[in-house]
């Protein structure tokens, strides 16, 4: 059997469904910095597959990964969707389409 070398963050069940489907895998588990670092690359993993494909499944991803970061920097899910909510108030949502084509600055 051929080994394939990922090197990359995954979702916490996939060495059991690895394991179930009677593979073999090697694992390691990372924090702090690395972690960090991990989690911004396989968010710009996920953002490349919707780009591809613009699956919603592909969105439910990205959120994942954005509450992971969020936990990794200190700031709980609740916390971030309160500063989202925050924000959405104060500057808007995305729900007109505006696109700026120039402002004065």
């Amino acid at each position: 059997m051929t080994t394939k070398v990922y090197n990359k963050l995954v979702r916490d069940r996939i060495p059991e469904i690895i394991q179930a489907e009677g593979k073999t895998y090697r694992t390691e588990n990372i924090s702090g910095p690395d972690l960090l670092v991990a989690l911004k690359k396989k968010l710009v993993e996920e953002v490349a597959e919707f780009e591809e494909d613009n699956d919603v499944k592909e969105l439910a991803d990205i959120l994942e990964v954005v509450y992971a970061l969020s936990e990794v920097l200190g700031c709980e899910e609740g916390k971030l969707n309160a500063l989202r909510k925050s924000k959405t108030e104060s500057n808007g949502g995305f729900e007109k389409g505006i696109f700026l084509l120039e402002a004065e600055i």
